[in-house]
């Protein structure tokens, strides 16, 4: 039914980069949201009536409050769907994100407002009234809500959306909210214990506890986290295909919103390398990279010597004595400048986010094992930070993104 769904009113639906197309998902989620939470609401609301049950009054109104969270949605993908502009360079993608978060600020208005009423319910008890139909009711409901669970979740993988996987998880949290005063209403055939305000407050906790992970989510996206790393290996599988390329450093990737990513790194080429051919190379990898990735990748060139004996022996030596103050040190752009007095190293070492070492504790200790050479050394070093680990022999990557 997904699939009849989106080849019914989503033209050119594999374009999921598109914002147009993201527009057209959004719409389709929010309509379907709009129009079932309506007859849930509808149902919900006389089954609450029937049985002077709080906690399905309550979960009915709960669907009332996701028409607004699909209105949200609604008009978050039409802002993101808007091309940029120049107060906006890179679109509007991120809007997206703020969309989730104000989804999730609207489960959190819920769940505080069902744990108010489930407080209250609890020091003024109620007996709950059992009916076939208000059991058909519920079953019917939790039934809806498995599947807009499902259909948000599917959309949200398809097209990589933060937004209708949030909406997913609150379809979930219903789902439980629902099955809770189900339970509520099969044991009230058995005792008259006030069990409703207490499952009306273990459904609220569970749905407080879904918000707080979708604005922790969002703001991480925000915030800048992680790149995938299946995306990033992809990247370095690109670049690496090139035998004129020998090192990768400096890969950062900035995340504008689904579908919009701009990309940079530095590769290492011979010193001894026709630039102009390489600078080709490189141009037809960034274009590669852009209709492969659908990435913005610019690519900066540095030459580095292989043929130099002395300058592989300085490299070598200053490897081991990075691996041996921690194994996890590296550094790129080594350039070696002798004189007659001392030899300068320069390079630029990374140094991981978790390193105990400070960066004038680190120098320092490397300028104190290097006092043990026979040649007086002195260290020209620019500190950098972890955002690509790369293993060459394997092509694993470890990405942080800005």
């Amino acid at each position: 039914m997904i699939d009849f769904f989106v080849k019914r009113f989503i033209r050119n639906s594999t374009e999921v980069e598109n914002p147009a197309v993201r527009k057209a998902y959004g719409t389709l989620s929010s309509v379907v949201g709009i129009t079932c939470n309506i007859i849930l609401f509808c149902i919900k609301y006389l089954a609450g009536i029937l049985s002077g049950s709080i906690a399905i009054l309550s979960d009915a109104f709960n669907n009332l409050s996701d028409c607004a969270s699909c209105l949200v949605t609604l008009f978050g993908y039409k802002m993101a769907a808007k091309p940029a502009d120049k107060g906006h360079p890179f679109g509007h993608g991120r809007v997206e994100y703020l969309t989730s978060l104000l989804i999730a600020i609207l489960i959190v208005l819920m769940g505080v407002e069902l744990l108010r009423d489930s407080v209250k319910k609890l020091l003024s008890p109620e007996p709950v009234t059992f009916h076939w139909l208000v059991l058909c009711i519920l079953l019917f409901s939790i039934a809806v809500k498995l599947w807009m669970a499902f259909f948000n979740r599917k959309l949200g993988k398809r097209i990589g959306s933060s937004v209708m996987i949030a909406t997913a998880k609150d379809s979930y949290s219903d789902v439980l909210a629902t099955t809770a005063t189900l339970i509520v209403l099969i044991i009230s055939l058995f005792t008259d214990i006030p069990l409703d305000g207490w499952m009306g407050i273990l459904v609220s906790l569970f749905i407080l506890k879904t918000a707080y992970d979708i604005i922790r989510d969002t703001v991480d996206d925000l915030l800048g986290k992680p790149a995938d790393a299946e995306l990033v290996q992809q990247i370095c599988k690109l670049i690496r295909a090139n035998e004129e390329i020998l090192g990768i450093h400096d890969l950062v990737i900035h995340n504008y919103g689904p579908g919009k990513m701009i990309g940079s790194c530095h590769v290492e080429v011979s010193s001894r390398s026709d630039f102009v051919a390489i600078h080709d190379k490189i141009d037809r990898i960034e274009r590669q990279i852009q209709e492969q990735l659908h990435m913005n990748m610019t690519i900066h060139m540095d030459p580095i010597e292989l043929d130099n004996v002395q300058v592989n022996a300085c490299r070598d030596m200053l490897l081991q004595v990075l691996h041996q103050l921690d194994p996890h040190l590296h550094m790129h752009d080594f350039r070696m400048v002798s004189g007659e007095t001392h030899t300068n190293l320069i390079f630029d070492l990374v140094v991981p986010f978790d390193c105990v070492y400070k960066d004038d504790k680190l120098k320092e200790m490397i300028d104190a094992a290097l006092e043990t050479q026979p040649v007086q050394y002195y260290t020209v070093i620019t500190f950098d930070r972890e955002y690509t680990a790369i293993d060459s022999e394997t092509d694993s990557v470890m990405q942080v993104k800005k």
